[in-house]
């Protein structure tokens, strides 16, 4: 699912409207304890963003030897059983587990890192340590342990038996990072244009490799009102019509959307290219501007503005100036950034300057669900999952985007994700 910039593809979550929305930190000590010590090394310390400082504290930190992890990553020994029990693998209290889905999302990175893209990707890799080979046997070891085990308790005691577990430091050096959610929407669309589908999603431009920049802005396409594209340089290149103005944004944001057709077909569409502009959040805006209060600002919150000021779309959506193209994938799953089908529940999008492409990973945070009421309920979870995807606002060693799968529900959920967390590597000794 190739989202959203220039220089990144991929992933910007829905909930990325929200940014800067209240979260609820984990614990440090739920995935710090004193069994697995944190090994620290004497790295650079610009590796992590760091406050301004005065010229007198600039003066004092030269005196000191910093004791930060290379390129956004520390060792940790193992990961408490307490804390690190993947419990969705295997059927649990009624509920079905996913190992399949696990072992699938396995061989997409497996496939990818066979790939010569890997080798060249690897080969520039700086974290000491962590090579495309290594990467390798760790997931074939992994497979092999996840077919083997019978519990949740079995398998992470084998694993911490074979395993290094490398932390991403996060935001602030202390392994916070900050979890968002991603998912593909389901559209209706049409071919052609008619009354009732008037807003198009457009191919990539055969020439937009020569178009003058700075780019044309998000207005500069489509008019302040999303219409006025047959004035501009999108004449000719409308892909699909949706009907509403909305969806044709939201599939730019995701990067993807699964279309039913008015034809009774369906197809989906990928991010294919864009313009060379940093995404804007629309919820920051209107935040800023007093519209909605930014503490416990969600998706359907946003929507519901929208729904009942239908003409500040005109003021809000040309604010983000980036404009993303999209190709027909024909029904083909929704692609990361590795160019292997994302799954859900087990694909993560993270800043790939810093992080292994397509390597298993581990992450403990708080996960909206739809309990048996229909209600959403945030629980906290452990999860076994591989970084297949990188997104326009996922920088940092602070950020994770979680892929939640298809359709309104996964929407929903997705809408409401932002919490705080930890991220590990897993690496063979």
């Amino acid at each position: 699912m190739k989202k959203i910039f220039a220089y990144i593809t991929l992933s910007l979550p829905v909930a990325l409207f929200i940014l800067l929305w209240r979260m609820q930190p984990l614990g440090n000590g739920e995935l710090s304890q004193s069994e697995c010590p944190v090994k620290q090394k004497n790295i650079p310390i610009a590796a992590i963003p760091q406050p301004k400082k005065t010229p007198a504290q600039k003066q004092k930190a030269t005196k000191r030897v910093p004791l930060l992890p290379t390129k956004g990553l520390q060792t940790v020994a193992c990961c408490p059983l307490s804390t690190c029990l993947d419990v969705q693998i295997w059927e649990r209290n009624g509920q079905p587990g996913d190992k399949k889905a696990l072992l699938n999302a396995i061989a997409r990175s497996l496939q990818y890192l066979q790939t010569g893209d890997a080798a060249t990707v690897y080969k520039r890799y700086q974290v000491a340590g962590i090579t495309r080979d290594r990467v390798l046997r760790s997931l074939k070891r992994f497979r092999e342990l996840v077919l083997k085990s019978n519990s949740a308790a079995e398998l992470q005691a084998a694993v911490n038996r074979e395993f290094i577990f490398y932390q991403s430091v996060g935001h602030d050096a202390k392994g916070s990072v900050l979890f968002t959610a991603y998912y593909e929407p389901i559209y209706a669309a049409s071919r052609v244009r008619t009354a009732e589908y008037r807003y198009p999603i457009y191919r990539l431009p055969p020439d937009l490799e020569s178009w003058p920049q700075p780019h044309p802005t998000r207005e500069q396409l489509e008019g302040k009102d999303g219409l006025q594209f047959s004035k501009t340089r999108l004449r000719g290149l409308e892909l699909f019509w949706l009907r509403s103005r909305m969806d044709a944004f939201i599939a730019q944001i995701e990067g993807s959307a699964r279309l039913e057709l008015t034809d009774g077909s369906q197809t989906t569409v990928g991010y294919a290219g864009n313009t060379k502009y940093s995404y804007t959040s629309i919820g920051r805006e209107l935040a800023e501007d007093g519209k909605l209060p930014l503490e416990g600002m969600t998706m359907p919150i946003i929507l519901q503005y929208f729904n009942k000021h239908p003409l500040e779309l005109n003021n809000y959506l040309p604010r983000n100036r980036s404009f993303v193209f999209f190709q027909d994938n024909k029904g083909k799953p929704a692609m990361g950034s590795i160019n292997v089908p994302v799954t859900a529940e087990r694909s993560i999008a993270t800043d790939k300057s810093l992080m292994p492409p397509g390597a298993l990973a581990f992450i403990r945070t708080s996960i909206p669900f739809v309990n048996n009421s229909g209600k959403i309920e945030h629980r906290i979870v452990s999860r076994y999952v591989l970084d297949q995807d990188t997104g326009g606002a996922i920088k940092g060693a602070g950020r994770v985007d979680y892929f939640l799968g298809t359709g309104k529900q996964a929407g929903d959920r997705a809408g409401v994700t932002v919490s705080t967390g930890n991220l590990y590597y897993l690496l063979l000794k």
